[in-house]
């Protein structure tokens, strides 16, 4: 992306920022509420958490590369490729996992959906820190008025 590209982009709309976090927190807490509430053994919870976060970081890590690139930031290619394999990785971990949960077919789903939704969830949200952090880059706020103190003095 060249620099008159990159100078163009706007400030991410509140709404978008907001929903974005909603679906986030929303994703999340149906998840780990869902994993507090299972009825499965705490290393059966562990597996399922650690392959929550680890495909958080992946998605954010894809995310971030990719966009990294399309500004000319330079980024290896192992880095891109560990990256996307850790975000396949999770995915394929999470299926394989539900597959064989001794779970009903709608708690897989839910897991499933909550998992996903998180994925997309904080790529957008990672978007959006990103934008508005450029944003702020290229617009920094004016500089506030001086606040009267009530102090008179001459």
């Amino acid at each position: 992306m060249d620099q008159q590209t990159h100078l163009e982009i706007g400030r991410p709309t509140a709404a978008f920022v907001g929903a974005s976090w909603v679906a986030l927190g929303l994703g999340a807490s149906v998840y780990f509420i869902g994993l507090w509430n299972a009825q499965m053994q705490l290393a059966e919870k562990g597996y399922f958490l650690a392959i929550f976060l680890l495909g958080l970081f992946a998605a954010i890590s894809v995310q971030k590369a990719v966009r990294d690139r399309a500004e000319d930031v330079p980024v290896t290619g192992a880095y891109l490729g560990v990256a996307w394999g850790m975000l396949l990785a999770s995915l394929a971990l999470m299926a394989v996992g539900l597959w064989n949960a001794d779970l009903l077919l709608s708690e897989k789903g839910f897991y499933g959906i909550g998992f996903a939704m998180s994925l997309f969830a904080v790529v957008a949200v990672q978007k959006n820190v990103r934008d508005v952090a450029a944003y702020r880059t290229l617009h920094p706020d004016p500089p506030l008025p001086i606040e009267r103190s009530g102090f008179v003095g001459g």
